[in-house]
C-alpha cells in the first residue's frame, strides 16, 4: 500500500481509488456484494465467491516461516492429542489451513472453535489456538515473559513452515482481486505492482513507521517485512493456490475449486 499512503503518488491515486480499511474476510464479504471493486482477499474467498477474479502479480505468501501465523499448545500435549483448537477467525484462509493439517496430518478429530486472539483465553478454552497477525507477533515476543507469568511451556508452530514441510508448497495467504462484473485493467495491475516495488526500496521508512504503532522491535519487524513475507504471485504461488483448493476440498474444508488466472501473466 506504499503509493496509497505516501507522497509522491498518493495523491494521483487518491483520483482513482477510495481506500477502506478493514479484515481480509470483510474484504471478500465487500467484493462479493457489490459495495466494492478491488480488495485484498484470503485466498479462501475465491472458493466460496467463484466470481472474483484474482489481479495479476502480487500476494501475500511465505515460502519458509511467516512468523504471523501460529498454532500454540501445551508442551505436554502432542499434535496428534490435541481435541480442540481455538480459531482466530481474522481470516477464513489461515482457519482452512489449520483445517487442512489437522484433518490430513495431525489429528482428524479435533474439534475447532472460534475465539477472539487472546492467547490465555484460548488456551483456557481448548488444547490449542490459531493466532494470525500483530497477536501472534507479540504472542512470539511475549514467550519468555509468559512462561514466567504462568508456568506453563509452551509450543508455537509456524503454520506456514508446518505447511511447506508436508507439502512442499509456498503459503498463500491472501491476493488482490475483482468480483467479475468490475473493471479489471492495466491501471490497478500496474498500480498495485508499483506499489509493492515501492514499498520493498522503501523498507526503512517502513520499519519507522510501524514500530511505532506496534509493541514489536524494528529488527522483528524488518526481518518479517523483507525475509518472512513473500510478495510476488510468480508460478510456485499460484502452484500453492492449487495445491490449497486441492486440499481443502479433499479435508470437506472448501467446496470443490478449479483454480484459473483468467489468461493473465502471473507474475512481474
Amino acid at each position: 500500500m506504499w503509493d496509497f499512503e505516501h507522497s509522491p503518488l498518493q495523491e494521483e491515486l487518491a483520483q482513482r481509488y477510495q481506500i477502506d480499511w478493514m479484515q481480509p474476510s470483510e474484504c471478500a464479504d465487500r467484493l462479493a456484494n457489490g459495495t466494492a471493486d478491488l480488495g485484498n482477499v484470503p485466498i479462501a474467498a475465491l472458493a466460496t465467491n467463484p466470481s472474483l477474479r484474482i489481479v495479476p502479480g502480487c500476494t501475500i505468501a511465505s515460502k519458509g516461516r511467516i512468523r504471523s501465523l501460529l498454532l500454540v499448545h501445551r508442551a505436554s500435549q502432542e499434535l496428534n492429542a490435541i481435541r480442540s483448537v481455538a480459531l482466530d477467525t481474522a481470516s477464513r484462509t489461515t482457519v482452512t489451513y489449520a483445517r487442512i493439517l489437522f484433518k490430513k496430518w495431525w489429528n482428524p478429530g479435533a474439534q475447532f472453535v472460534s475465539m477472539a486472539a487472546d492467547l490465555d483465553a484460548m488456551l483456557d478454552r481448548a488444547d490449542a489456538a490459531v493466532v494470525i497477525g500483530d497477536p501472534a507477533l507479540l504472542a512470539l515476543e511475549e514467550q519468555a515473559n509468559r512462561r514466567e507469568r504462568t508456568g506453563e511451556e509452551l509450543v508455537y508452530h509456524d503454520l506456514a513452515h508446518e505447511w511447506r514441510i508436508l507439502t512442499g508448497l509456498p503459503y498463500v495467504s491472501a491476493v488482490w482481486a475483482t468480483a467479475s462484473s468490475g473493471v479489471l485493467n492495466e491501471h490497478i495491475v500496474e498500480d498495485t505492482i508499483r506499489s509493492r516495488d515501492n514499498g520493498l526500496a522503501n523498507i526503512d521508512a517502513l520499519v519507522s513507521e510501524w514500530s511505532k504503532k506496534i509493541p514489536v522491535p524494528a529488527e522483528t519487524i524488518r526481518t518479517y517485512l523483507t525475509e518472512n513475507i513473500h510478495y510476488v504471485l510468480d508460478e510456485e504461488c499460484i502452484e500453492g493456490i492449487r495445491g490449497f483448493f486441492r486440499y481443502a476440498a479433499e479435508a470437506g474444508a472448501l467446496p470443490q475449486y478449479d483454480f484459473e488466472l483468467s489468461g493473465q501473466s502471473v507474475s512481474k
